[in-house]
């Protein structure tokens, strides 16, 4: 293993993901690790990390593996200077459901606190 690649465990514990969480995203093929060892081992590079990243920070606003697929080919779409405009308007209405999710969320943190404020005063 060379010093760009990390292992499952070392990517778990940075990600706060489960293993056997990163493991099912392989196995799905959301986000497959840049390389292996001899031994099947799964390596990460930066970028993998990165894309877990955005995936873990997807999962509060409830997106679906579907859907957090698409937004990764959007960003890819995007990376690679391959986009027509299509990409970048689908980048924007992704940008505005999650704007949306993030204030059902809001709210329902809200709801919350209230409850907790109703608790404290019992």
């Amino acid at each position: 293993m060379d010093a760009e690649h990390r292992h499952i465990g070392d990517v778990a514990e940075e990600t706060a993901l489960s293993l056997r969480t990163l493991r099912h995203y392989d196995e799905i093929g959301l986000i497959v690790p840049s390389a292996r060892t001899e031994g099947g081992f799964r390596l990460y590079t930066d970028e993998d990390v990165a894309r877990i990243m955005v995936v873990r920070r997807m999962k509060p606003l409830g997106y679906s593996l579907e859907e957090m697929r698409e937004v990764l080919g959007v960003l890819d779409r995007l990376a690679a200077d391959a986009a027509d405009g299509t990409a970048r308007t689908r980048l924007d209405e992704i940008r505005t459901e999650a704007t949306e999710r993030k204030a059902q969320l809001e709210t329902k943190v809200g709801m919350a606190d209230e409850f907790l404020r109703q608790l404290d005063a019992i």
